[in-house]
């Protein structure tokens, strides 16, 4: 396994990181203990989690991870572990998060991180996230910018939290030893520029990361955000290698396997798009053409982009963590190379 610096930061990771969002759902507590365990003996100290996790988020099972992988971090030595969380933004229709208040005011975020802190049983957190911004824009599968969404019904503009005030917060907890360092999550261009602005001008802390989504059928961190990510030196944590399990090839050979996108039908709607299957249909063929799996392919090539700190992997098994664990190890050929930019030119960011 290698390393990496988080950002500017002295924080260490190790260039895979664990996710945890299946954790209290298609996961139990055995499970979640024997993934910990595993990822650690193969040299992965990163792990990452929030509030909301599990995922599909509910009601009945919010906070269920944290407080899992509590009951495993109690037993272990703190401080060879980096830990990410992530505080859930507002307007996702989580009326069940604080009341329904989701918004990032301070009250909120310092009410976050004093309840993840207490469900993981730690003094601290290494890498704390806004999981989405508090500003509206496209997420999770919408891919165009709305200015009708900045007024209200009635056509008055409608109130965000400044991201100014978001740091002011941030900064209140990475001075009470809280948190060490922080970062963005699902952020657009401009809101990562203004968080890096604002932190110069207030001398306020610097963000570190950017947890986005990158995979072979979206790749639009390479249109402007790469660019960013290189002068300003931010990490990029890569999410959803796999897409969802889409490019692991198992449902190009059973469209009813089963999995996340049969079990959760109608969740995800970045990967509904009408282009998916057959790009997935594509990419494994290639995989398979050159004595790979599906799932090898799609890994090994956000694993080793120069834009990519570390690459978040999920498992619902043993196997499946062995293999995506694995995968790192798989350095795919210049030929293998030519033929992925050859099928993105044709079929670019079928799941934005």
């Amino acid at each position: 396994m290698d390393y990496v610096n988080l950002g500017q930061t002295n924080l260490i990771v190790s260039k895979v990181c664990l996710g945890t969002m299946t954790f209290g759902d298609q996961n139990t507590q055995e499970d979640a203990n024997s993934q910990l365990d595993y990822a650690l003996s193969q040299g992965i100290n990163f792990i990452d989690t929030a509030e909301m996790y599990p995922v599909p988020p509910k009601a009945e099972t919010f906070t269920r991870t944290e407080t899992m992988i509590g009951r495993w971090l109690k037993n272990q030595v703190r401080d060879k572990i980096v830990l990410g969380s992530k505080v859930s933004g507002r307007n996702r229709g989580l009326n069940y998060i604080r009341g329904g208040d989701d918004s990032l005011t301070k009250a909120n975020i310092r009410n976050a991180i004093h309840d993840s802190l207490k469900r993981l049983q730690t003094d601290y957190i290494d890498l704390y996230q806004l999981h989405w911004p508090e500003r509206n824009v496209p997420l999770f599968g919408q891919y165009q910018f709305d200015p009708k969404l900045e007024f209200d019904v009635e056509g008055n503009q409608k109130a965000w939290v400044s991201i100014q005030t978001q740091l002011e917060t941030l900064a209140e907890l990475v001075d009470e030893g809280k948190v060490r360092a922080i970062g963005l999550s699902n952020e657009q261009p401009w809101g990562i520029m203004e968080f890096l602005r604002i932190a110069r001008e207030y001398n306020l802390p610097r963000v570190a990361t950017l947890q986005n989504s990158y995979h072979l059928m979206n790749r639009t961190i390479d249109f402007g955000i790469s660019e960013i990510l290189y002068r300003e030196g931010l990490s990029l944590l890569a999410y959803s290698p796999l897409a969802f399990g889409h490019l692991s090839g198992k449902y190009v050979d059973n469209a009813q396997a089963k999995g996340r996108v049969t079990l959760f039908r109608g969740y995800a709607q970045r990967y509904t798009k009408p282009s998916v299957p057959a790009a997935c249909a594509v990419y494994a063929n290639l995989a398979r053409a050159h004595q790979l799996t599906p799932a090898q392919l799609a890994l090994s090539f956000v694993m080793h982009r120069w834009c990519v700190a570390s690459t978040i992997i999920g498992a619902t098994s043993m196997t499946q963590l062995q293999e995506n664990i694995a995968a790192y190890e798989v350095r795919l050929r210049d030929d293998v190379l030519m033929e992925i930019e050859k099928i993105h030119l044709r079929a670019p960011n079928p799941a934005p």
